[in-house]
């Protein structure tokens, strides 16, 4: 059977392996409402970061970044919380570890609102000092699932929510030994101005640990999530691979 995680596999398993792109799952461990796994943003990255690599040739998964930014949910227990700077500095290095590996073409996969901003500055900065390398991300799986799948998929708030219909499906889908069902409340925020972001502490919106409605979430609806995500990203990196990730724009118009 093909190995491709990089905690399991020796040097010379490595070696041989003959990877040539890399995917880096990166979570958190905090609150997810009552009836969710603490790790669930990491947990889901990681087993779709999986998933993709069982259909992808070349693809190494790197281990996970386990821990994120997450003061925004220090509010309830036991959120844990990097710096900014730290996560930041965490995917840079490890990002510049696959580079000096000479694997070149990496894909984020992002499980947690708090990171996407670290994402964002680590891969630019890899930009700047290795223009050869290339990189995408999914940024927001939560959000993408939504805009893949039927519109009516999801009963309350397009399936939204920290902890709510859209992530307790799919954490009831992939790892449902590790989620209390019974357990599952939320609140769907009802007072945010549309077109705007409010820099909100997660305690601001409910009193749950919980946003949207998890009672709504089904294991068949995350089925249905992850077959729909991981189809996104496989094409995607099989394009990348089909033009060797140069994207360039091959005409120019006046």
């Amino acid at each position: 059977m093909r190995q491709y995680e990089l905690m399991k596999l020796t040097a010379h398993q490595v070696a041989e392996g003959h990877f040539d792109k890399a995917i880096l799952s990166i979570g958190s461990c905090e609150a997810h409402g009552a009836h969710l796994a603490s790790g669930t943003d990491t947990l889901v990255s990681y087993m779709l970061s999986c998933k993709v690599a069982e259909q992808v040739e070349g693809l190494l998964v790197l281990p996970p970044v386990t821990v994120g930014y997450s003061a925004h949910y220090d509010s309830f227990p036991c959120s844990l919380t990097l710096s900014y700077d730290t996560v930041t500095a965490v995917i840079y290095d490890i990002l510049e570890s696959c580079l000096r590996n000479g694997i070149y073409h990496i894909f984020l996969m992002n499980g947690h609102d708090g990171n996407i901003a670290p994402m964002e500055i680590a891969s630019r900065k890899i930009k700047e000092k290795y223009p050869e390398a290339r990189i995408a991300a999914l940024p927001a799986w939560w959000v993408t699932a939504g805009e893949l799948l039927p519109p009516d998929t999801f009963e309350v708030w397009g399936g939204l929510g920290h902890a709510g219909e859209g992530e307790s499906s799919i954490a009831y889908h992939l790892f449902p030994q590790w989620c209390e069902p019974e357990l599952a409340a939320g609140v769907v925020p009802d007072r945010l101005p549309a077109h705007i972001e409010i820099k909100w502490d997660f305690s601001e919106l409910t009193d749950t640990a919980a946003t949207g409605d998890p009672t709504r979430a089904t294991a068949e609806k995350g089925a249905k999530m992850e077959a729909a995500l991981v189809d996104c990203v496989v094409s995607a990196i099989r394009q990348l691979d089909e033009m060797d990730w140069d994207y360039t724009s091959s005409t120019i118009h006046a």
